[in-house]
């Protein structure tokens, strides 16, 4: 495994991915960690370049490498999918977008494979141009487990010392407390001990997050935690982790980002994202572990709106860059 090399496949070529990967990757600081290799489709990207007026050079490699390059001349593995002459209309969802997509993700993942890459970071996908080009994912951690032949992958979020498991994340809020079970919750609670052994850290204290307002006060305000969290914390323990909980989701964010617990279990998506974005929007990055390679992500989407102006914020693509080059030489697969 190429511990210096991290692919970075382009995203969404209509949405902020090839602006934010450019203006992350032409910072100096990345370079000093190791190699960002962006994949895609150099037409894209050098027209992305010109209209922004961004100086850095777009350096064309071969798969076999070598992939060296620097701040003013970035590596870029063209993937052939959208050609010079093709127009791409910013802000607009079209399944040739969604096609692209996918495109670079399995050249990234097939980099990670071979071992010429020791993880990826990714940009962001549009999950209606997925559905436009007939790809059978609704997103990245669905279509990386797939392509890399794993039989689940686990997201957790990181801002300073605040990380977040989710225990589910792509489920209608309703659908989320329906699914609530106990020997799910433990399993997320065992899931957590191994992302954090996975990446050389000891598995501290794991906080569970309640669903319902105060932990539901002895059940004034609904049952989940008498009948399924409390339980499954019991469970877990007996098991020889050293988990609390469930612990009042107004809370147990900030605590976990004080460095009382070493890892929070969400429960459902918005649950964790609201505390970490609240917190740093830019900086919060995404990591899903499970693979046989490590993948960070930007924390936010192709934000079409501003796509291709200028404006878009580089900060979570670059914090992810340099998460997936700190974590990648320590991540063990489990």
């Amino acid at each position: 495994m190429n511990s210096k090399v991290i692919a970075v496949p382009m995203g969404d070529p209509a949405g902020v991915g090839p602006e934010i990967a450019i203006k992350a990757m032409a910072d100096p600081e990345v370079w000093e960690k190791g190699i960002p290799l962006l994949v895609g489709d150099i037409a894209v990207l050098e027209t992305v370049r010109e209209r922004l007026g961004i100086e850095t050079e777009l350096r064309p490699v071969r798969e076999g490498g070598p992939f060296d390059g620097g701040p003013g001349a970035i590596p870029v593995l063209d993937a052939g999918i959208i050609l010079r002459g093709t127009e791409v209309e910013p802000g607009k969802i079209t399944a040739l977008s969604g096609k692209a997509s996918v495109a670079y993700i399995q050249k990234s993942v097939d980099l990670c494979m071979a071992g010429a890459a020791a993880g990826m970071a990714t940009t962001p996908i549009n999950k209606e141009a997925l559905r436009a080009a007939g790809a059978p994912y609704i997103g990245h951690t669905e279509m990386l487990a797939d392509m890399s032949g794993s039989s689940k992958s686990y997201t957790m979020f990181l801002v300073d010392d605040l990380r977040i498991l989710f225990h589910s994340r792509h489920l209608s809020l309703k659908q989320a407390i329906e699914k609530l079970d106990k020997d799910d919750v433990v399993n997320s609670l065992e899931t957590a001990a191994k992302c954090l052994a996975s990446i050389g850290l000891p598995a501290g204290t794991i906080a569970l997050a309640a669903l319902n307002p105060h932990a539901s006060d002895g059940g004034l305000f609904g049952h989940e935690e008498e009948e399924i969290l409390e339980p499954a914390v019991a469970e877990a323990r007996a098991r020889g982790l050293n988990v609390v909980g469930p612990v009042p989701a107004d809370s147990v964010f900030y605590f976990g980002l004080r460095g009382k617990y070493d890892v929070v279990v969400s429960l459902y998506h918005d649950q964790g994202h609201i505390a970490s974005k609240t917190y740093d929007f830019y900086r919060t990055v995404s990591v899903t572990f499970g693979l046989p390679f490590i993948r960070t992500s930007v924390d936010h989407g192709t934000a079409f709106d501003i796509a291709w102006k200028g404006i878009a914020n580089p900060v979570s693509m670059k914090e992810a860059l340099l998460a997936a080059f700190k974590i990648a030489p320590l991540y063990r697969p489990f």
